[in-house]
């Protein structure tokens, strides 16, 4: 038999084994060595000369690159336990290995990211990225919502947070007006829900559940109501046009001013400055520390003003009137606004500020409009818009997490919760059978409120967290109605 040679030069190490193959190959033609052992020599002899050829030394030491290769993959269940496990699972790799998950282009499914340096796969990483580039460079994007898809943020939505679909408590409120430009019900940050019924207003603690009326007015209406941002003050807004201040603790008036000639559809607070808009087209701006009834007012809608907002820092006002104008005010400039929109098609009550980013501002429409429209009010711009199929009676940002809450009238009568991230409907609430009218939310952020013309009151829950402190509350509660008076 031949000689074998091997085409490698073998180390110290590997020396000796392979003499003693070769004598066998040589000399010792009784107990030759299988197919199979020879070649496993031959692709040993081939690793280490590849070895030695691309490393200097004696040590195998990995390649540092920049790009980062996919370790593990992981498909969601189709079980609920199993997806539990998988979810957990995906928060374990994130939070504890410093993995970030994508989604694979191919089947959808999900992979994980090392952060580290260190590369042992040459696999492409193919990232997706819904977002609009122009989009993603405005000042008023908070880059933090969008380090993962929208496909990512469903999966984790789907199997960690889920959102009842019914709510969790009811209460009658008989006489709640069935009225679009009206604003009837706030909760304060002192975890007190006013709601104005008819001529009375009535507080409704959230913890204790009890009920206390604060005011009966003899020959008037309450058309609006509104908390100061801190103290326990509660504007009341008539349909005399009078405005009313009341110490919610003490139960008792403070001031009352006489300003407008029609009714006050909607006030808001500013620090110390409270805000009227009316059906006298005028906006008044008041400072309560002030002897004075106003310290100015101006007319710049055409018609009634249903919808007051103040941003989050005070500095810009929002209003909108039924001549389907949304206006910009300055704080230092409250003669003319700074901003002037034309772009809705019917009236504009629902306003709302983003906590998250700033001088985000959302509008919505009425019933010939049915948009709500996202505004960059620091550059005077509208950024986008989304028909919303029915009339836009709310729109409230979540203190939680870049959502939006928005209620509808006709004809659909729902709560809809959206990722702002590409107008994605996170879930969709429908209980009322009226025009859902009314929208305020507890200070922690976690529940909504709802009020309708069918004259009820409903709590959800929109985020997990509240829903284990209401579990002995829905079991009483939920077979039956409880009124508000």
């Amino acid at each position: 038999m031949s000689k074998l040679k091997l085409q490698f030069c073998p180390g110290p190490s590997l020396q000796s084994s392979v003499s003693k193959n070769q004598k066998i190959l040589q000399g010792n033609q009784q107990d030759p060595i299988s197919a199979q052992q020879q070649e496993n020599l031959i692709n040993l002899g081939n690793t280490d000369q590849k070895r030695r050829n691309n490393y200097a030394g004696d040590r195998f030491i990995p390649t540092i690159k920049k790009k980062f290769s996919i370790l593990t993959e992981t498909k969601a269940p189709a079980q609920d336990i199993a997806s539990s496990q998988a979810a957990l699972e995906m928060l374990y790799k994130q939070q504890i290995l410093d993995q970030e998950p994508i989604i694979e282009s191919e089947n959808g499914s999900l992979k994980f990211i090392n952060q580290n340096n260190f590369q042992y796969k040459n696999e492409h990483v193919h990232y997706i990225d819904s977002i609009d580039p122009k989009n993603y460079n405005s000042p008023l994007v908070d880059h933090k919502y969008f380090a993962l898809p929208e496909t990512i943020s469903s999966y984790y939505g789907k199997y960690i947070r889920k959102i009842p679909k019914v709510p969790f408590k009811v209460l009658d409120a008989p006489q709640l007006q069935d009225d679009f430009y009206l604003n009837l019900i706030d909760w304060s940050n002192q975890n007190t829900l006013s709601v104005a019924l008819n001529n009375c207003v009535y507080l409704w603690n959230a913890q204790s559940s009890k009920v206390t009326k604060l005011l009966d007015l003899c020959n008037d209406v309450v058309t609006s109501v509104g908390w100061s941002l801190r103290g326990p003050l509660l504007g009341v807004g008539t349909n005399n046009g009078e405005v009313q201040i009341w110490d919610a603790c003490k139960l008792q008036k403070v001031r009352t001013y006489k300003s407008h000639i029609a009714r006050v559809g909607t006030l808001c607070f500013a620090e110390s400055i409270l805000s009227s808009g009316s059906r006298d087209k005028s906006i008044i701006q008041r400072d309560i520390r002030q002897k004075e009834d106003f310290f100015f007012k101006s007319i710049a809608h055409k018609q009634e003003v249903c919808g007051l907002k103040w941003s989050p820092d005070s500095q810009l006002l929002a209003s909108g009137g039924n001549d389907n104008k949304l206006y910009i005010w300055s704080a230092a400039q409250y003669d003319k606004p700074i901003f002037k929109f034309n772009e809705h098609q019917a009236a504009v009550k629902a306003i709302a500020w983003s906590p998250h980013q700033h001088g985000l501002l959302a509008s919505g429409g009425g019933t010939a409009d049915k948009t709500i429209r996202f505004w960059n009010a620091l550059e005077g711009k509208m950024l986008s818009k989304e028909d919303t199929g029915s009339q836009v009676c709310n729109l409230m940002f979540s203190k939680m997490e870049n959502e939006l809450i928005s209620t509808h009238g006709y004809s659909q009568h729902q709560i809809i919760l959206w990722k702002c991230n590409g107008m994605k409907r996170i879930a969709t609430l429908i209980g009322h059978t009226s025009r859902v009218l009314y929208l305020a939310m507890s200070p922690d952020g976690y529940t909504i409120v709802t009020g309708a013309g069918d004259e009820t009151l409903r709590f959800w829950s929109i985020y997990p967290q509240s829903i284990g402190n209401e579990q002995n509350s829905k079991c009483q509660l939920a077979p039956h109605n409880i009124s508000i008076r």
